[in-house]
């Protein structure tokens, strides 16, 4: 292995101690679920700025210290309700789906003996391969365009 990616390796695991150390240290002052995720895996969270490049991200998320990340959310969300709204205000997405997959959720919720809020969040923050979310078959009219002048240029 050449010096530079031992160097690079060293780097890679040295933050990656970095960030646990961080989550464990937010996680044993027992914060609410939704400060722990802003803090450490949220868009400006202590995660996204170490590993600031999606390459970077999707390995970390292969790590033992992500899957330790995860567990102590979930511990965390076992723990109490969300914070108050004018702490960290909730958010309302509409999301079409045929029936088949709704009346599955909500089987599973039942099934777990929890809401189909808590079962869909949980799986949203579930990491998911790239490869299995299908790309947008329609482009914007915009994207078209920038398409079409990336081809051209």
């Amino acid at each position: 292995m050449s010096v530079h990616l031992q160097s690079l390796e060293a780097r890679t695991t040295n933050k990656r101690q970095e960030v646990i150390r961080i989550a464990q240290d937010l996680y044993r002052q027992s914060p609410d679920w939704v400060a722990f995720f802003r803090e450490i895996l949220g868009l400006t969270g202590v995660v996204r700025r170490a590993f600031p490049t999606p390459e970077e991200l999707v390995a970390f998320e292969q790590t033992e210290e992500y899957a330790e990340i995860q567990t102590m959310m979930a511990n965390l969300r076992k723990t109490g309700p969300l914070p108050p709204e004018e702490e960290e205000p909730t958010r309302v997405i509409t999301v079409r789906m045929p029936r088949s997959l709704h009346e599955a959720l909500r089987a599973e919720a039942h099934d777990r003996k929890t809401s189909m809020n808590k079962l869909c969040i949980s799986k949203l923050l579930q990491v998911i391969d790239d490869e299995l979310i299908p790309a947008d078959a329609v482009l914007s009219a915009t994207g078209q365009q920038e398409t079409l002048q990336k081809a051209a240029g």
